[in-house]
């Protein structure tokens, strides 16, 4: 059976993404505190961005989860079919 090929991500995409996770959070809260608005609408506000960065990160991790989860199973069942065959061919 062939080993499968191992994606990874480069050192620039690494830091393109966080240098644009960096960015947009300190813009966002940046913006928020600068909000001409009571304290406790600031803070609502903080509150949503931290849940909605939450969020991404558990829908993130588990779309790559699932993900890996299909690419064993595509192994498991790769390698079973490839034993019935080589079992049927020695027949």
């Amino acid at each position: 059976m062939e080993n499968p090929i191992i994606n990874q991500t480069t050192a620039a995409f690494r830091y393109q993404v966080w240098a644009s996770f960096i960015l947009s959070s300190g813009l966002m809260l940046t913006g928020i505190l600068f909000l001409p608005v009571n304290l406790w609408i600031k803070g609502y506000l903080m509150m949503g961005i931290v849940f909605t960065v939450a969020s991404c990160f558990t829908l993130a991790k588990t779309l790559r989860d699932d993900h890996e989860a299909g690419k064993l199973i595509n192994r498991i069942t790769g390698a079973k079919t490839e034993k019935i065959l080589k079992e049927y061919e020695s027949v």
